[in-house]
């Protein structure tokens, strides 16, 4: 019964592909000839209209609270916790002022014709039961932040799926502290009952919280080994 009721909620998934196919031309073109001001540009388009798209399918409410926090001018990390499959176009939504690429599990690129967008966005994959893959994914998405590129984390690793937030993994603030760039905390709190809850779509209302910036340039050894659970609790504490 649940798949039944999920067919027109996937085949309006995939009709939201060409929001993203109508300006792949335009990130490759920036792309091949080095200009990454016009493919963060041409990325942020794609990923506004896709997000929009997806979470309109859903008829989800989105509550925005401290957009007054979201970054102008990047590269920045934006940290935030894991509830559902719609963290991440619910990101695409609200995160619209920059280019945003994701750190993804491996999962995530074997889905059909969207696993290249993963790429095309400047996201990274990451292996998560292999720990010499994870660090090369992280060194690989560093070296996209010193050319400019900005990416969302979630360091809890797996979605909580409408149970207690998960504890960080250690080390994945390392994506800031060794560029030196913003952290940008953000506290997602509903969308597991988009489709975790019940195993089919629900429209459902769901809460958005952009805190304030950490600056991490100047932080020393001790502030920047504890920043993880640091932004942890900021977190934490916007959950209801």
């Amino acid at each position: 019964m649940k798949i039944i009721r999920n067919i027109p909620m996937v085949w309006k998934f995939y009709l939201a592909l060409p929001s993203l196919k109508q300006y792949k031309n335009g990130i490759m073109r920036a792309r091949e000839s080095g200009n990454l001001q016009e493919e963060r540009k041409y990325i942020l388009k794609a990923t506004d209209a896709w997000g929009n798209f997806v979470m309109n399918v859903f008829g989800t409410e989105v509550r925005i609270h401290g957009e007054e926090n979201i970054p102008t001018t990047g590269p920045v990390v934006y940290v935030a916790n894991h509830q559902s499959y719609a963290d991440i176009p619910l990101c695409c939504k609200v995160l619209n002022k920059i280019q945003t690429g994701f750190v993804a599990k491996d999962g995530l690129q074997k889905i059909p014709l969207y696993g290249e967008w993963i790429h095309n966005i400047r996201s990274v994959i990451i292996q998560r039961n292999d720990p010499r893959s994870s660090l090369r994914t992280i060194e690989e998405a560093i070296e996209l932040i010193h050319q400019g590129f900005s990416m969302v984390v979630f360091p809890e690793g797996t979605r909580s799926k409408g149970g207690p937030m998960k504890p960080f993994k250690k080390g994945s603030l390392r994506l800031a502290t060794k560029p030196g760039v913003p952290v940008v905390p953000i506290t997602i709190d509903g969308t597991w009952r988009i489709f975790e809850e019940k195993g089919y779509p629900q429209k459902v209302s769901v809460d958005f919280t952009i805190h304030k910036p950490i600056e991490t340039a100047s932080l020393s050894r001790q502030e920047a080994s504890e920043l993880s659970e640091t932004v942890e609790n900021i977190i934490r504490g916007g959950l209801k």
